[in-house]
Order: C-alpha cells, then structure tokens, then sequence
C-alpha cells in the first residue's frame, strides 16, 4: 500500500493488497484463506496510472488468487508448495491485453472486421444533458442502434441522432431492440435503482452447492503435468471474460472444448488472443444433430463455462445439466445478474462503468472510462478461474455440484468498494500507452506470430506454463480426445 490519501464509501479503512487478497479466498470459500494470503506477494501498488480507482491493486489480488488457487490444486495432487509473486505493473498490462497484443506485428484491434465498429462505440450526450454510451462493436449491435436512431453510422451521425433523444428512453429502446446501451448513471443513482440494489447485495464471485454429486478425487499427477491436467472444460462462451477465463484454465493443463455458433462467431483476432490450448468445434444448441453431441460431451465434462443468455430454451440451464451431469461444475458470466431485474438485458464491461458511477468518478470533462479502457472482463475472468480451482478442490472433498456465478456490474461494484485515491494524486500520472509496464511473450499460432503480455505472475520454484496453440474455429470434432 502506498501513502496515498485512499478513501472509501464508510467509515471502514480501505483494504491493503494482502487484505483483498485474503477477503477474496474467503468469498472463494478456500479451507484456509489465512495460509492462501500469505503465499501471495504483491510488487507494486496504485497509483500506477491516472485512475482514482485502485485498478493495479484489483487485478493483482486477482491475479494472485487465482495463481494460488492453481498451485493448491497441484500441491493437492503431488506437486511442491508453491509462493505467488504479482507485479503490479504487469497486472495493469492483462487490463490493457486487447491493446497490446499484436498478430503478425499488427495492432489486435485493428484487425476486427470492422475496426470502426469499436471507435464508434463511446459515450454520447444526449437531448436532457445526461450521457449514454452506445455499443456498436459488433454487426448486430450496429444494427439494433440503427434501427432506433436512423442516423449515418459514423461518430458525428450518431451525436447528431442521440442529441434528439433523453437518455434513459434511449437506453430503453435501443436494448429493447436487442442492442445494448446505457445511460451514464452516478453512484448514488446506481445503488438507488433495482439493479443496483440486486447487485450490491451480493459477493463479487457467487459460489453455490446447487445439488447432490459425487466426490471426485483430483488424481495425483506427475511433475511435468500442470495443476489442471486431465480437467475437462466446456467453453460456450463470447469476448472477452468467459474466453480469457477458459483459457487461463486451458494454459495450467485443462482440456478444453470452446464452442461455437457458426453464423456468429467471435472475431479471429479474439480467437487468436483467447484460444491459447483450446480445441475449437461448432456448435449450435438450435440443432438437434449438436444438442446431442453437447449432451454426449457433457457426460464426462468437469466444468462447464458460459456466457449467454436464454440457454434454458435449450435445455442448458445449470438446473438441467448438473441433472444429466452429477458433480458438474458451472461457471456462469452475467452482465448485471442471471436473476435481478436486467438479468436479460445484455451487457459490456464500458456498460458496467457506466450504469454503476464508476465513470462519473473517473470524469474529467465528460464520463470516463478507466486508463485502460477495459477493467470488468479481465478482473471477472480471473476470478472466475480461481473460482473454478477452489470448487475442484471443495468437490474433491465434499462432492456436488456447483454453480459460480460472476457479474460484470458485480465485478465494477467490487472494484469501488475498495476506495478511491484522491484525484490529486493521480492526475499527473501518464496514461498507460502502447509500451506495456512489464514483459512480453511472443507464441506462433495459426494465425501468425502472437505477441502479448507475459503471464503476470510468477511461482517460487515451478515455471509458470505458456498459453498453448491457437486453432481455427471449426478445427475440432465436438468430442473429447
């Protein structure tokens, strides 16, 4: 912890690093959370960049807890005791990973089908003076904001079209045409209305026993295997917190199956920066022929992780699976929440800063989102992973099966909850930019050579493992191996 002047929203003093750190392993639910703590060691602290919020102390005690969460399952299985080192800069980098990872030597982002779609989603003012921020990253996002403002689909066109708009009926519109938006709300706001409510009163990783199931041992494993192996993960999910969460799993030895809907595809820059160890199979639970696989490879899957709205119509809801599937566990990502009052609103991490206050407390002339533009994806895959690691070993000893659930929104709530730097002492820092703070790896793939940001922490004796191959969509069968 730094001296500088932190304040929080009571009179509890903000937490240090090690504080968060053990506070998360008793949300996880660890069987020593004292013990977990003090194998983690932070080097570094906020401020790093101009952010009043402590996003490098965040996103250290995530990255901390999910890196001993993986060496407790390995320590449980043979391997020696491990400590956990994080570097504060090198966790501000994992935020910023979209923007500094590059494929063939070109800039990730620039690489999208359609590069505009990402700059044209920002914040805009609309007709009562309030500010909303739009989301046309994808096609069929543009074309939801489209059919609502009948605007030319360039940043001045759509200034133009939501200044004739209030906020609040915008953002009503546009999500009830199947986009996503939100009008810029501040803290007390957020907290006064029904979602905010639903959120705040809930842990930032919600773990729950949601049936009976078998105890399932972790095997022992040999010294070249990674805490992981043999761990069967079905990934059926969509940028950016549910990819990122599935492959750290797959880089510590997991077998994990990605799937997806051929008529909507992640981008291939996002397949090629999140798919590092996974296989790649379509799969459209619409299709009876693909339902059946599913439910095939389910029956010897151990986790199973998504995404999506509406998988209930499909015969995917947890209730269901870990019928078919004793002793499941699911990882589930959300928006705002799978049952509150937007649980079928759609979401993005921008959204999250919006609805929740964090982007009026970053305000400079206007809302704003963090330095490091993405902050909610990053943090909810960590921890969702870690999350993932206890429930392997609570299983192990108490069978059942398991739902985690993660909220983006939870995820924005958490982050303030840990205090605010005063404004003075951030403003003169420089904004995180295109040179990383700590290390980078580069990896051939199918898709060129990757270079990104090195894994952001590091183990006292055992080398932490490199994401593995990157593989075309398609490229797999849906069956285990």
């Amino acid at each position: 912890m730094t001296s500088n002047t932190l304040t929080t929203a009571g009179p509890t003093p903000p937490p240090s690093t090690a504080e968060i750190v053990l506070r998360l392993l008793h949300t996880l639910g660890d069987p020593d959370p004292a013990r977990g703590a003090e194998d983690v060691t932070v080097v570094g602290a906020d401020p790093l960049v101009p952010s009043v919020h402590r996003l490098a102390d965040a996103m250290s005690a995530a990255i901390g807890v999910f890196g001993r969460q993986t060496a407790a399952v390995g320590e449980q299985r043979g391997h020696p005791h491990e400590r956990v080192e994080v570097q504060a800069g090198a966790a501000i980098d994992q935020l910023m990973a979209t923007y500094h990872t590059t494929l063939s030597g070109r800039p990730l982002v620039s690489l999208l089908d359609d590069p505009t779609l990402l700059g044209n989603s920002d914040f805009y003012r609309a007709r009562d003076g309030r500010w909303i921020f739009i989301i046309t990253t994808y096609p069929h996002l543009r074309d939801a904001v489209h059919s609502v403002l009948r605007c030319g689909l360039d940043k001045v066109g759509i200034a133009q079209a939501v200044a004739g708009w209030d906020a609040f009926t915008l953002e009503e519109a546009v999500c009830a045409r199947g986009g996503v938006a939100c009008a810029v709300r501040s803290r007390d706001e957020w907290l006064a209305h029904p979602a905010g409510r639903y959120v705040a009163q809930r842990p930032v990783v919600e773990i729950e026993c949601v049936g009976d199931g078998p105890v399932r041992p972790l095997e022992p494993i040999g010294a070249a295997d990674e805490a992981l192996a043999g761990v069967r993960v079905l990934d059926l999910t969509h940028v950016i917190a549910g990819p990122v969460a599935a492959r750290l799993l797959a880089q510590f030895g997991a077998d994990v199956l990605h799937l997806s809907r051929p008529d909507r595809p992640d981008p291939i820059p996002m397949i090629a920066m999140t798919g590092g160890g996974k296989r790649n199979a379509y799969c459209d639970l619409r299709d009876d022929h693909d339902r059946a696989a599913f439910h095939d490879a389910l029956q010897d899957a151990d986790v199973f992780v998504h995404a999506y709205r509406g998988l209930a119509r499909h015969g995917a809801s947890t209730e269901e699976l870990v019928r078919r599937r004793p002793g499941l566990i699911t990882l589930e990502y959300h928006a705002w929440g799978a049952d509150g009052p937007w649980g079928e609103r759609g979401g993005f991490d921008q959204l999250a800063c919006s609805a929740t206050g964090f982007a009026v407390e970053e305000w400079t002339d206007r809302p704003s989102l963090p330095p490091t533009y993405l902050l909610n994806d990053y943090l909810a895959a960590y921890l969702g992973a870690a999350a993932v690691a206890t429930v392997l070993r609570r299983r192990a000893a108490e069978g059942g099966s398991w739902r985690i659930r993660v909220t983006l929104a939870g995820v924005c709530h958490w982050v303030r909850e840990l205090g605010l730097l005063a404004r003075e002492d951030v403003l003169g820092l420089p904004r995180p930019g295109r040179a990383p703070l700590a290390a980078l790896s580069t990896t051939e793939t199918d898709f060129g050579p990757l270079t990104e940001p090195a894994t952001p922490f590091a183990y006292s004796g055992r080398t932490v493992p490199q994401p593995g191959r990157r593989t075309p969509l398609g490229s797999a069968a849906l069956q285990w191996r």
